[in-house]
């Protein structure tokens, strides 16, 4: 083999997983390490996303007088996963690694930091061992001009977390701002001075978003740093084609296409796949996902995400799990915007619901998104079809809340909507339910029924069909001024709006089947491929169910953790190939 160049360990894709298993290689004492990422930005999924990891008992949760353990994490993932889904030494692999591998990295680099999010809570808060708060982290805000020339080069969060697409915001900003909690207009007040005061920083840099950048994007930059620290290199353009294995079917190698030219990359120690999912192919979506399905559905944005790394494993023979699975998400896809929102908070906020084309509800609207997705499609049939949706509201909802792409009626008032918002379905605007109804094709009878009952509920407080309001989870994207449920409002006052729901994802979350040091398994022998690793959404889940905020990236680091220790302690021997030395590592165990 004629190798274009040689390293101990390349790294596929620059996801937070990725950067933290390259990072965690050279402090094991790796020596040489090499990224590479298919697109013309750094950063995947993670840098789009909101950035939140998930690590029960953690350090920085301690350090600010959360009470955790290892056994209420365990009894919670014991209740919300299905015995057999996830195999146990996997969850119980991350339950006692992904704290060390957080304070491993925060120590190490001191580029990497986090902020406990107090009140975030789990996802499923009636279950055993649930916390109301402090397992989920987001990254601290830094300046994208601290990445110097590399700016440019780093993916930007998902546009729905920038105010007026112009300023980022943190999660916990973005969680004032959307439901109006006490001190939201001071909130918005500071955002808006700070960005007026970079108004010649801007100039500068011929950009009009702020200087401060937050969620996924913040995390990426900030792990980046700690990289180019390291000289560890971020090679762009550069896509995996194949995997390469040794005559003892050893992965020795990639063979990939770096700007539009074939190389051929050895790596005498291992490769670590962590390159995404397959949510941006139509055809595997097709052939694994439940119906409907759509890559225009999908909010990552990540057009790059096309099932690479799981078609290159698949030619060997590699096992998978979990492949009819996603990070589902309903998503909102408007006809002006460069990819489709999450939408989370809008159908969680009082005085809205969601409903089919029979005028009927779909599930709890405030539950986590995972959840009620999943619900979605336990329901779906031809006969009784829940795709297209509608998240159906009302003038007062309208003028009190921020409605995805509509914002509010003070920010985007209705007169400077596009007329493309109210043509091919995607919204109207109308004077009654039964003229909503008409314009859009929804059963008139079905959605006064369902408009009624919903009323009935505001006046209770009790969403006697759904349990709508009843969990902790619920009312974290509830107005605590609406009482008595603060997620339940009445849907009375025209004229009456509906904006299309779509069922759609963050990526796909089905792939390799990996042992406890991330390493990917044969499907005939079910022993691992020697040399190979797989993390994040190209593996298979570890926390299928997003048992609460940050369910993905959590177990991506971690697995990358474990990736990086496995490597380095197999590293920790003479090369006798080329009778190269390489540095003892003090591996955690």
């Amino acid at each position: 083999m004629q190798w274009d160049r040689e390293l101990d360990v390349v790294v596929v894709g620059s996801g937070l997983g990725a950067l933290t298993s390259a990072l965690c290689l050279k402090e094991l004492g790796v020596e040489t390490v090499e990224v590479i990422e298919k697109a013309e930005r750094f950063g995947g999924t993670s840098a789009v996303s909101g950035g939140g990891i998930w690590i029960p008992n953690n350090h920085y949760a301690k350090a600010c007088g959360a009470k955790d353990s290892v056994e209420d994490a365990r009894a919670y993932l014991v209740s919300t996963i299905e015995q057999g889904t996830v195999p146990e030494e996997l969850i119980e692999t991350y339950i006692q690694q992904s704290s060390a591998m957080l304070k491993f990295v925060t120590e190490r680099a001191e580029e990497v930091g986090y902020i406990s999010l107090e009140h975030y809570p789990d996802y499923y808060m009636q279950n055993p061992g649930a916390r109301a708060g402090h397992r989920s982290l987001e990254p601290m805000p830094i300046n994208v001009d601290e990445l110097g020339e590399d700016m440019n080069k780093l993916q930007p969060t998902h546009h729905m977390l920038y105010l007026y697409d112009r300023i980022g915001m943190t999660q916990v900003e973005g969680h004032d701002l959307v439901t109006r909690s006490k001190g939201w207009m001071g909130i918005m007040a500071k955002m808006m001075l700070t960005y007026a005061s970079e108004t010649f920083w801007r100039m500068k840099h011929k950009t009009k978003r702020s200087r401060r950048i937050s969620c996924g994007s913040a995390g990426i930059a900030r792990m980046y740093l700690a990289l180019k620290k390291r000289n560890v290199p971020v090679t762009l353009n550069t896509a995996l084609e194949e995997l390469i294995q040794d005559e003892n079917g050893r992965v020795i190698g990639i063979k990939a296409r770096e700007q539009g030219r074939e190389v051929y990359i050895k790596a005498r120690q291992g490769v670590v796949l962590g390159s995404g999912g397959f949510e941006y192919n139509q055809e595997l979506r097709e052939k694994y996902l439940p119906k409907p399905t759509s890559t225009e559905w999908s909010g990552g944005n990540i057009r790059t995400n096309t099932g690479d790394a799981l078609l290159a494993c698949l030619k060997l023979g590699a096992k998978t799990r979990l492949m009819d699975g996603a990070w589902w998400c309903t998503t909102i896809s408007a006809p002006d915007e460069p990819a489709p929102r999450l939408a989370i908070m809008e159908k969680s906020l009082p005085g809205s619901c969601v409903v089919n084309m029979a005028g009927q509800r779909i599930a709890n609207e405030s539950q986590n998104y995972m959840a009620y997705q999943t619900e979605f499609f336990q329901t779906h049939s031809d006969e009784n079809p829940n795709a297209p949706a509608y998240m159906v509201f009302d003038k007062r909802f309208r003028n009190s809340y921020l409605v995805g792409p509509l914002l509010d009626v003070q920010s985007r008032p209705d007169f400077r909507l596009p007329k493309s918002y109210f043509e091919n379905g995607f919204m109207a605007k109308e004077a009654s339910i039964d003229e909503l109804a008409q314009k859009l094709g929804i059963d008139q009878s079905g959605l006064n029924k369902t408009i009624t009952q919903m009323n009935g509920y505001a006046s209770t407080g009790k969403d006697t069909e759904f349990q709508r309001g009843d969990t902790e989870y619920d009312r974290y994207y509830g107005d605590v001024t609406v009482t008595p449920n603060p997620c339940l409002n009445a849907i009375d006052e025209g004229p009456f709006y509906a904006i299309r729901i779509d069922p759609g994802d963050f990526g796909t979350h089905g792939g390799m089947d990996i042992n406890t040091h991330a390493q990917v398994l044969s499907e005939s022998t079910d022993k691992p491929i020697e040399g190979l690793y797989a993390i994040g959404n190209c593996a298979a889940a570890i926390l299928p169910t997003y048992p609460g905020p940050g369910s993905t990236l959590g177990p991506a680091m971690t697995f990358g953790y474990q990736a990086a220790k496995h490597i380095a302690s197999q590293a920790k021997n003479v090369d006798k190939a080329d009778n190269r030395k390489v540095e003892k590592a003090s591996v955690p165990a």
